[in-house]
């Protein structure tokens, strides 16, 4: 039998206990964000501000959590968002999750606020609060140290938040291990919001598969791929970073707050030349042996510990800030997972604001905040950590900032229900245009795949996982028809059901991923010993999705907020492939409609019906979409 252990932990009373989660349920919401928004919806009071005693934070790992095999060390932390005022969700990966799961937890579900700051352990099914006020104000690797020696233990695993989080900063991120975030829609101010300076996880119970010799051919198997798979080798060698000159070359690399999609001096940030130069060496997550995460030393400049910039922060503080500068690039990914700071929002909120400097809508306190100043860049991040001077009005993202400043300002931001924009653009790679919208904590590239899968020729791995999911049809990345709305939503599904499982989209996908959907089924069933399909796991996703927008439906918001900014209805800018592209108003609509009719949603609401959520044994949240 798999069921889940479900720790509780009021924060204002210091109780503490745990529940066991059915098997029947589990099936239903098998672990990561399924579970995670289930558990909200069970217990927070619906208008639950998000900085509120009121608001419920839970971390929520998956049956999978834990077992030796590449891609599975995943956690989840989920509250109402402090950026969007809608659903929170953020995943973040390294040994901190396979330690909670080893430790005792499923999930841990925090409710209220301490009177003083504390932080939590879990030792191997002992769990208890500890005063924190020594640790708060200082950074990410100071606690980390501080915490292992107060417990006795090197191997304690440390999720926490840094200065950014204890002042609330809206997008601040959960860091553990120093290097690994949970950095999407601010989990680290909620944190921050109950007093809750970290979480400390130690175990020695890692979980066995139900199957164990279907497990270890899976395993083998994955070896064997990954010998044959070139570009999950080039993945492995230069990360995510590998994809800076790639994108620049299609036209695809965000630059000077979205108004280009080509930097000229792209090579510079290049993963090639990250590797060449700063790289000291290739760290993994748990068992995995991708060894994907980048670790960078530069002498008085960044500490190992802090690791390196991946794709997404290169491009937020290099091309979105006309930066060519990789050390300086470094440095501020450092001081992010120092100060706890999600890297994607913090580099698009200072390329706003470079933005509106330059067009005389925002004084900078003297910083020079202009495209291409490096210096600034990086001042300016220590302002948004600590909230002073022109930091505490960009502490808030650069949708709240920008309503301060007015209707100019806010026809500059590049967001989606108050979430920056990852660095995969929607005029070129079309779907993303839909998935941005309709995702419902805001824009993220980790919610469906990519257009260019479907360019994959016959015979290919790509196409053999598309058809997989039932996915044919081969389309250029500029259509947005029908077909291509219909690749959107089944593989946001296949996306849905990983964020639920936990599993790494680098390594388990629906495309050029070492593992493809088949092999998902497989692993489900090898662990859980679940006789299940392929069709039930979809299902998951689907629900998950559901569950997400009926927390959002609960809040009152729908279709009024699944728009995008105005600035990708225009054409960009600045040379290169894509000059002269933007999205087509009318077309997206349309698309939104097919959208909503596929997903079982009010067209006119956005709300999930009673019909589909009934179908998804959803009939309990019913209720939250009746407006």
């Amino acid at each position: 039998m798999v069921t889940a252990t479900i720790w509780f932990v009021d924060l204002t009373s210091g109780r503490i206990w745990s529940e066991v989660l059915d098997e029947a349920t589990y099936r239903r919401y098998p672990g990561g964000s399924a579970l995670a928004v289930y558990l909200l919806l069970q217990h927070m009071v619906s208008g639950a501000q998000p900085l509120s005693p009121d608001n419920v934070l839970v971390f929520a790992v998956s049956p999978l959590t834990g077992l030796p095999i590449s891609g599975q060390s995943r956690v989840i932390i989920s509250a109402r968002s402090p950026l969007t005022g809608g659903i929170g969700d953020s995943q973040g990966g390294g040994f901190f999750p396979a330690q909670m799961r080893a430790a005792g937890a499923d999930a841990l579900v925090f409710l209220g606020k301490a009177a003083e700051p504390v932080y939590f352990s879990l030792e191997n099914g002992q769990a208890k609060l500890h005063r924190a006020e020594h640790l708060w104000g200082k950074n990410t690797g100071e606690v980390e140290e501080m915490i292992r020696e107060e417990l006795g233990d090197s191997k304690i695993q440390v999720a926490q938040i840094g200065p950014a989080g204890e002042r609330m900063v809206r997008y601040a991120a959960v860091i553990n291990n120093s290097n690994r975030a949970n950095g999407r829609t601010g989990m680290g101010a909620v944190m921050g919001s109950k007093n809750l300076k970290a979480v400390a996880v130690r175990g020695t119970q890692y979980p066995k598969p139900q199957l164990e010799k279907e497990f270890k051919d899976l395993v083998k198997r994955g070896r064997t791929l990954l010998d044959e798979n070139q570009g999950m080798q080039y993945f492995g060698k230069y990360g995510t970073a590998g994809l800076v000159e790639v994108q620049n070359a299609r036209g695809g690399l965000p630059t000077r707050n979205w108004s280009s999609g080509y930097f000229d001096s792209a090579l510079n940030l290049s993963g090639e030349k990250l590797y060449d130069t700063y790289l000291k060496e290739r760290d993994s997550c748990y068992a995995c042996m991708i060894r994907c995460k980048r670790v960078v030393d530069i002498p008085d400049r960044v500490d190992s510990r802090y690791g390196g910039p991946e794709y997404e922060t290169i491009a937020a503080f290099g091309s979105y800030c006309g930066i060519d500068d990789l050390e300086a690039v470094s440095e501020a990914s450092a001081r992010c997972n120092a100060y706890g700071l999600d890297t994607i929002s913090t580099g698009a909120t200072i390329a706003w604001a470079m933005d509106c400097v330059e067009k005389g809508l925002l004084k900078d306190d003297g910083l020079g905040l202009k495209f291409g100043n490096a210096a600034a860049m990086l001042q300016t991040i220590e302002r948004i950590a600590r909230r002073e001077g022109i930091g505490d009005l960009l502490a808030e993202g650069s949708r709240l900032a920008a309503q301060r400043l007015g209707a100019e300002a806010m026809e500059l931001t590049s967001e989606v229900k108050g979430n920056e924009l990852p660095a995969h653009m929607p005029q070129l790679k079309r779907s993303l245009a839909l998935i941005y919208a309709v995702n419902p904590f805001g824009a993220d590239h980790e919610s469906s795949e990519h257009d260019g899968a479907l360019s994959a020729g016959p015979g290919t791995l790509e196409r053999q996982h598309l058809l997989e999911l039932g996915i044919q049809d081969t389309l250029s990345a500029q259509d947005l028809s029908p077909a291509k709305v219909k690749f959107a939503y089944y593989t946001q599904m296949f996306y849905s059901l990983l964020d639920t499982l936990g599993l790494c989209q680098f390594v388990w996908g629906p495309s050029w991923q070492l593992y493809g959907p088949a092999d998902t089924q497989e692993l489900v069933r090898a662990a859980t010993g679940w006789e299940t399909s392929l069709w039930e796991l979809m299902r998951v996703g689907e629900r998950r999705l559901n569950l997400l927008r009926a927390f959002n439906a609960r809040e009152g918001i729908g279709r009024e907020a699944d728009t995008l900014p105005k600035k990708l209805f225009k054409p960009l800018l600045g040379g290169g492939p894509t000059e002269g592209l933007k999205i087509e108003r009318e077309e997206f609509q349309r698309a939104l409609e097919v959208y909503y009719q596929m997903a079982g949603w009010d067209v006119s609401t956005g709300y999930p019906t009673k019909a589909k959520l009934q179908e998804l044994d959803l009939g309990w949240v019913g209720e939250f979409t009746d407006h």
